[in-house]
């Protein structure tokens, strides 16, 4: 089992990879493939049309974010918060417990944004680079610095 200890780096690598794909998918239709159809749906399930517009902005960019592993833990918490409230108030009123394709992936990618947020960014990202280079301890610092 120590192999898969060691593999634990790679596998937070991974997920923040595969998260990324799924959610730059998403935010790319609602903002540029077919906003109009997004436009519509929104209000079918009791939102404003206008948070197609926001979901699709903070699901292409934070995509993009975590691509590159910057604010890894901010955004796949957002990811989480908003998969979350999808679930709860949209996918959860339209399945039962036996309807699985329906509620599965939100509640998929709303644990493992959670898994992400708590475990960071993993190996190969911008956090890990901009935390060597500006370690928590310079930062409570520099903080404390008027």
């Amino acid at each position: 089992m120590h192999i898969l200890e060691r593999l634990k780096p790679v596998s937070i690598l991974l997920l923040r990879l595969g998260i990324a794909v799924v959610f730059l998918g998403t935010g790319y239709d609602k903002l540029f493939r077919s906003p109009a159809k997004w436009l519509v749906w929104f209000p079918h399930q009791g939102y404003p049309s206008y948070f197609a517009y926001i979901a699709g902005t903070i699901e292409f960019f934070g995509a993009i974010l975590l691509l590159v592993g910057l604010l890894t833990r901010g955004v796949a918490l957002l990811f989480a918060l908003q998969m979350g409230i999808a679930e709860a108030t949209v996918t959860a009123w339209h399945a039962n417990i036996y309807a699985a394709t329906s509620y599965a992936v939100p509640l998929l990618l709303c644990l493992s944004c959670f898994v992400l947020a708590t475990m960071g960014p993993g190996m190969l990202s911008l956090d890990e680079v901009l935390e060597a280079k500006w370690p928590a301890n310079k930062r409570k610092y520099a903080a404390e610095v008027p």
